[in-house]
């Protein structure tokens, strides 16, 4: 799958792997990873300042851990999070609605 193909849609795949609860950074890469059957292959780069905006936001919350003599940032849904996955949810619905109808060939036949 293309890099861009998810522009404008990476906050709501976050979410919505966070909606199962916390997880580290790398561990939000492997579930979008594992999730879509290795289609989204995102770099670090694009992950984590997608998650820095997001906790800004108020749609993440984050908290500091030392594993494994490691520090790593875990973060969980909030409250706004949630609320903000479920309107994302069904933005999506909408969208991929109308893209179906104007995508399907002419005559209704697939």
């Amino acid at each position: 799958m293309r890099p861009d193909a998810v522009r404008g849609h990476l906050d709501g795949l976050i979410l919505a792997v966070l909606e199962d609860g916390p997880r580290h950074g790398y561990a939000i890469i492997e579930a979008l990873q594992a999730r879509s059957g290795g289609a989204l292959d995102l770099p670090t780069g694009t992950v984590y300042p997608a998650l820095r905006r997001l906790e800004r936001a108020a749609l993440l919350s984050g908290a500091w851990s030392t594993v494994g003599g490691r520090e790593r940032r875990t973060y969980s849904l909030t409250r706004a999070g949630r609320h903000a996955l479920a309107r994302q949810r069904a933005e999506w619905h909408e969208f991929s609605a109308v893209m179906e109808s104007v995508l399907r060939p002419a005559g209704g036949v697939a």
